[in-house]
């Protein structure tokens, strides 16, 4: 059974760092592709960044590139969202989500999702 489990949303104040993290079981991850996605209340499911697992090649949105780095654990079967500089239009449930076919920003290709972690930037 796939699992996808974040963790390490919460309250931080602008320009402040947060370290999200999504545990992974159920499949043979290095045939997989791993994806950060975040829903603002009122607003659609966006793409943040991905990470193919096996070779490490990444994918940012340009509204976060510069600020966020993706990065997986093979040993832990974890993947991790670094965030600094944080901004209050950071402010959404951020899901990560897992595919087998690229590190594409297309939410609807991504096959299996976790159910969020909020994180909440106060100005």
């Amino acid at each position: 059974q796939v699992q996808l489990v974040e963790s390490g949303g919460g309250l931080v104040q602008a320009g402040g760092s947060l370290r999200l993290s999504c545990a992974a079981s159920g499949r043979t991850w290095i045939n997989y592709n791993l994806g950060w996605f975040r829903q603002a209340p009122g607003k659609e499911r966006e793409f943040v960044a991905a990470i193919n697992w096996a070779d490490g090649s990444t994918h940012y949105s340009d509204s976060v590139k510069d600020r966020f780095t993706i990065s997986r654990d093979f040993a832990k079967n974890t993947m991790y969202l670094q965030m600094n500089s944080l901004k209050p239009g950071d402010t959404a449930e951020y899901y990560c989500a897992a595919n087998r076919y690229s590190i594409t920003a297309v939410k609807s290709q991504y096959d299996y999702w976790g159910q969020g972690t909020q994180v909440t930037v106060s100005s």
